[in-house]
Order: C-alpha cells, then sequence, then structure tokens
C-alpha cells in the first residue's frame, strides 16, 4: 500500500515531475499539497493525521519549510518529516534535525536517497 504523504512544494514543475516519480520508485501516494508555510498548517489542522509522511521544501512561496517542520512536531503528525530542498548546507541539514526532520535530501544531488527512504518508510508501516 503506498505511503500517504504531504507534500510542502512551491515549485509547480518539481510537484509535476516529484509526484509519479515518488509514486513510481518510492511506493508514495502525495494525498495533499501546499505552496507555503501558512497554507501547510492549515492543511495539517484538517488532514494531519491521514498521512504518514511530509516532504517539505526549505523556501516557499510564503514562509519557509522550517515553519513547516515545527508544526509538524507540535500537532505529532505525520510521524515522519523530511525535508528536501537545493539548499541542503550543513547548517540547513542541523537546522531542519534539530527542529524534527527526520531526514534532509537535497534535490539536486540525493534523489534515489529520497526514494529508498520513503521505501524503507513504506516497507515498515507494511509489516504492522
Amino acid at each position: 500500500m503506498p505511503v500517504a504523504t504531504f507534500l510542502v512544494e512551491d515549485s509547480p514543475t518539481i510537484r509535476e515531475q516529484l509526484i509519479p516519480a515518488l509514486l513510481e520508485l518510492a511506493n508514495v501516494r502525495v494525498v495533499g499539497i501546499a505552496e507555503g508555510e501558512g497554507e501547510a498548517k492549515q492543511w495539517l489542522e484538517a488532514h494531519g493525521a491521514t498521512c504518514r509522511l511530509a516532504v517539505i521544501d526549505l523556501f516557499l512561496k510564503e514562509g519557509s519549510g522550517f515553519g513547516v517542520i515545527a508544526a509538524c512536531k507540535d500537532k505529532g503528525t505525520p510521524p515522519h518529516i523530511v525535508m528536501l530542498s537545493n539548499y541542503a548546507t550543513a547548517e540547513m541539514r542541523r537546522q531542519a534535525l534539530a527542529l524534527g526532520a527526520d531526514a534532509v535530501f537535497d534535490k539536486s544531488t540525493e534523489l534515489m536517497e529520497l526514494f529508498a527512504y520513503c521505501s524503507r518508510i513504506g516497507a515498515t508501516s507494511n509489516l504492522r
């Protein structure tokens, strides 16, 4: 069964490419999308318990991914949080992990690692 996932990404081009790749390569089904921090927080408030994974970009149309990570942790949902950014510097990774992200991946160099991570979440949830 695909992992229900919330995607926070403001680029339509990246969403158009990432969503089918996540389904095909990582067995992830995107159940919600937001382009900004406020919209993401509203979605989490209404639907956060329905997903197992959030994939969050750092720089958004409004606000930042750091605020979304904090909101996820405040609510306790979803249980797995990933930051996916073109700016995955050592400092950004440290800050995302300190706020509660489980993993951080660089969009330009670590997509296969992201897909493998998501696949492991799906494999683990299917064991329950």
